[in-house]
């Protein structure tokens, strides 16, 4: 089982500009491809900034001076990587309230962005893929189990669980391995076990040891 990540996601073929691109050509590029801020690149390909749709309305409605790329971009840029996981790129995302992160190379050169909307596509995975994920990789490769050990329904990203595990202990560990499912919004587990694992075996042990005190001197 992997969950997908950044470089899963990306749009590799980012819209970018260089420091000297004007205003307008900004705004066309924006309208064109129907995106909401564009990376500034410098000559080698490495993102030193973004300008987004609000640094643009910032210059229309301010005594800004300035009117190139490099006059608007908020700088530094925020940057993803290929090998992070959505889960990282979305808190980034958020921490710092945008809604687009380039993504560079080891190198450091731009090679794709990734944004809110592509995030959002991991929730929109057909239940079908999720069922049949659940079953294969987590209850047949992980757990050990035949494919109709466990009942896995799926609806609208929300898991059911039900049927019977051999061990308590194995419950919240298959739950959380289906949280980990691209796609899940949420685990009901309605599962019982055979053998309570969990259980405080403090009584095997006063046992073993002759039982309480009080009961030995008695």
């Amino acid at each position: 089982m992997r969950n997908r990540d950044v470089a899963d996601l990306m749009t590799p073929t980012a819209v970018s500009v260089r420091p000297g691109t004007t205003f307008r050509e900004i705004a066309r590029l924006l309208d064109r491809y129907g995106i909401t801020a564009v990376p500034v690149v410098d000559d080698e390909d490495r993102p030193i900034g973004v300008v987004s749709e609000a640094d643009l309305l910032r210059k229309q409605t301010s005594s800004f001076v300035g009117n190139t790329a490099q006059d608007l971009m908020t700088s530094p840029a925020m940057v993803a990587e290929p090998e992070w996981s959505v889960v990282r790129a979305a808190r980034v995302m958020e921490h710092h309230r945008i809604k687009r992160l380039p993504v560079v190379d080891g190198e450091g050169r731009l090679i794709g962005v990734i944004s809110r909307s592509d995030l959002v596509q991991l929730f929109l995975r057909r239940d079908r893929a999720i069922q049949e994920e659940i079953i294969e990789d987590i209850i047949v490769r992980t757990l050990g189990l035949a494919p109709s050990a466990l009942t896995v329904e799926v609806n609208d990203g929300r898991v059911t669980l039900s049927g019977s595990v051999e061990r308590k202990s194995l419950v919240p560990v298959t739950v959380r391995l289906c949280e980990g499912v691209d796609g899940v919004v949420d685990v009901d587990a309605r599962l019982t076990y055979d053998q309570d694992d969990t259980a405080d075996d403090s009584a095997g042990e006063t046992a073993a040891h002759g039982g309480p005190p009080a009961a030995r001197n008695a």
